[in-house]
């Protein structure tokens, strides 16, 4: 499988992006990020793999209710904050503001934590003598 794909360039040319360049320089402090969308494409995936983290961590916990939707949003928010700002170090206006950013595929991540808790919250801490026979 490869792990180039073609791109299309803002002078309309069709170019060669590597996937696993990416990906290094989204573990690399700093990078460079000519395209403004690699960005925001690492960003969101990152997003999702965490909202789907913490919906199985909140669930085997057990945390419930309204702190649980309050912990995720601050923890998801916080994370993309911190590391699009002093990791990265982004200029967050050219991305539109921080706000912006913060949006940046926070739904899907959000609808993805909530599938995730309540599947591992009520397969692991259901309790079959609260219904009736």
């Amino acid at each position: 499988m490869s792990t180039r794909t073609n791109t299309i360039e803002r002078n309309g040319n069709v170019g060669q992006s590597s996937t696993n360049s990416i990906w290094k320089r989204a573990i690399t402090p700093k990078a460079e990020w000519p395209d403004k969308d690699e960005f925001l494409d690492v960003v969101y995936w990152a997003r999702q793999v965490l909202g789907i983290f913490l919906g199985i961590i909140w669930g085997v916990v057990p945390l419930k209710g309204f702190i649980g939707l309050l912990l995720f949003a601050g923890i998801s928010c916080g994370i993309v904050y911190i590391y699009s700002l002093s990791f990265q170090s982004i200029d967050e206006e050219a991305y539109g503001g921080a706000w912006e950013l913060m949006k940046e595929g926070f739904m899907t991540s959000f609808a993805g934590f909530l599938v995730t808790w309540i599947i591992f919250y009520s397969g692991l801490h259901f309790d079959s003598s609260l219904h009736l026979k």
